[in-house]
């Protein structure tokens, strides 16, 4: 404020309006104290010139004013306060073990899934391998149902045949009843022994295909940790927080460091019920950020969100009515040019 006073105090009011010293004397008498020169005047030249000194004095008036108001940088123009957030997301271990690369820097601009870290793999990489030789001998002793029971079917067509053989000489009576009925008996029996073994290497194969499924199921579980156990950004924005160090142990669940989306900013403030009915999502408002010492940088903005609840005033906060107990939270998307940091101060204008 002392700035704006020595501004408005340093005006040149001597260039747009003459000379001080023409209408008032500046010194003990004090502002607005005719000169001793001009007491000899003639009554009609004294008046005439009193009229001079008020029209100056006005005009003096209205230049301060102007001058004030322009040096205010448009102080207490604003709707509603709040402070300005970045979507924040911080990112934890997903495998457990010891980081082995981890060389990321605060301040750091990162890409969403960008590799930034790495959590030590060798035991499942281990483990990955005796995986997968144990799936490729379950594999080796899946069978061929089909060349196991071949034998078995190529001996029924034979005995299927001979019965058949059989049946004519028995009608020709060049045969017995008795050995058509032990063919019959034989064929019988090959088909029960090749229903049997194909029920059995049908269920063998069975089983080993469920242990298959399972070991593949472990070693996908494997090729995931692996994955997990690289640290990578889930979304593009800037290092915030670095929670640790290349060479720590990491259990899983530890955080390791914090992002923000430091482009797409908002702004979080509070209205009063009555500012309420004149807003709604999707509106543009004006958005002002403090810049420099005693400016003001302005921003186009979004209402991007209103809550549908009141709560009590953050002490933190003022309102356009700072008597409001219930306000409403409206959150504001402003696109970040560098100059708006977390947890600044802001204005709306609507």
């Amino acid at each position: 404020m002392r700035k704006y006073l020595r501004a408005c105090l340093n005006f040149p009011t001597a260039g747009i309006f003459g000379s001080g010293r023409a209408f008032f004397a500046r010194g003990e008498r004090g502002i607005g104290v005719p000169m001793a020169s001009e007491t000899g005047v003639k009554s009609a030249g004294a008046e005439t010139k009193s009229r001079r000194v008020g029209n100056s004095k006005q005009a003096l008036i209205v230049a301060a004013a102007g001058v004030l108001a322009a040096c205010g940088g448009g102080k207490g123009d604003y709707d509603a306060s709040g402070v300005f957030e970045a979507t924040e997301v911080t990112v934890s271990a997903r495998g457990a073990g010891e980081l082995v690369l981890f060389d990321i820097r605060e301040g750091e601009s990162v890409a969403a899934g960008e590799a930034l870290g790495l959590i030590d793999t060798t035991q499942l990489h281990l483990r990955k391998v005796q995986l997968a030789g144990s799936l490729k001998a379950a594999g080796a002793r899946r069978l061929n149902v089909g060349r196991q029971v071949a034998s078995l079917r190529q001996q029924l067509a034979t005995a299927k045949s001979e019965r058949a053989r059989f049946e004519k000489l028995v009608r020709e009576n060049a045969a017995t009843r008795t050995q058509l009925d032990d063919i019959e008996a034989a064929v019988a029996l090959l088909e029960t022994e090749l229903a049997a073994r194909t029920e059995n290497l049908t269920k063998g194969n069975a089983g080993l295909d469920g242990e298959i499924e399972a070991m593949e199921a472990q070693l996908a579980q494997l090729e995931d940790q692996i994955a997990k156990s690289v640290v990578a950004s889930p979304v593009a924005g800037v290092v915030l927080s670095k929670y640790a160090e290349q060479g720590e142990l990491a259990p899983q669940g530890r955080p390791l460091f914090k992002v923000g989306d430091l482009e797409n900013m908002f702004l979080r403030v509070y209205i009063t019920a009555d500012q309420l009915t004149t807003m709604q999502i999707g509106q543009q408002v004006r958005v002002f950020a403090d810049w420099g010492a005693d400016q003001r940088r302005e921003y186009p903005g979004t209402v991007s969100w209103i809550s549908d609840a009141a709560e009590f005033t953050p002490r933190t906060i003022q309102t356009r009515n700072e008597r409001a107990n219930l306000v409403y939270a409206v959150r504001v998307a402003v696109t970040n040019d560098g100059y708006i940091k977390t947890g600044m101060y802001g204005d709306i204008g609507l």
